[in-house]
């Protein structure tokens, strides 16, 4: 019996946000959805617009792994784990630990062709499309939950897109001025009604 997509399956039992109140929960499965999405997209954007030479489908599958080890972990709140660099330095082992025990859960043909999404190259050029969208999926939930009257998100919302302009990252600059806009739209704006 294999365990590997049971345990995958798991992802859409953690919740992310725990320390804020929030209109909708969210879980890590749907956020790898929207992070795969949005480097898809950031891919595309530096490749067509720019002339780049991402490869998006690298990058895509680090999106969709990225989250993998908190079914093990959970979603530690990034002000506990940033909180300082031994709390951080710890957190980052027991991820790899966590890493390489879903590795071992699956079928030796399959190890070499999903383990190196699971524990990702962070270095590699794909990597930082893939963290610059996650970045950009946490500040389209802050938008999101802006838009419903919720303030508590006011300020996660300065500072992530503080950092999203600092990341200097042209695909990136490119989304928040194309399609960021829109996320404002109710659905029959959108539908031009």
């Amino acid at each position: 019996m294999e365990k590997f997509y049971a345990y995958m399956d798991r992802m859409k039992f953690i919740k992310r946000w725990q320390l804020m109140r929030s209109t909708r929960e969210e879980n890590i499965m749907e956020h790898s959805q929207s992070v795969a999405m949005l480097t898809h997209g950031l891919c595309c954007i530096e490749n067509a617009v720019f002339g780049g030479n991402v490869n998006a489908e690298r990058a895509v599958l680090f999106a969709v792994y990225h989250e993998a080890s908190e079914v093990m972990t959970g979603d530690l709140p990034t002000p506990i784990k940033y909180f300082n660099s031994s709390i951080h330095g710890e957190y980052e082992k027991l991820e790899d630990r966590a890493v390489g025990k879903l590795a071992s859960t699956l079928p030796e043909e399959l190890k070499m062709e999903i383990s190196p999404y699971l524990a990702a190259d962070k270095n590699c050029t794909e990597y930082k499309f893939m963290k610059a969208a996650d970045k950009l999926s946490a500040y389209l939930k802050c938008l999101e939950e802006l838009r419903s009257g919720n303030n508590e998100f006011v300020q996660a919302e300065k500072t992530i897109k503080e950092a999203l302009k600092n990341l200097n990252m042209r695909s990136v600059d490119y989304f928040m001025e194309h399609f960021v806009p829109a996320f404002a739209l109710t659905l029959d704006e959108l539908e031009g009604l």
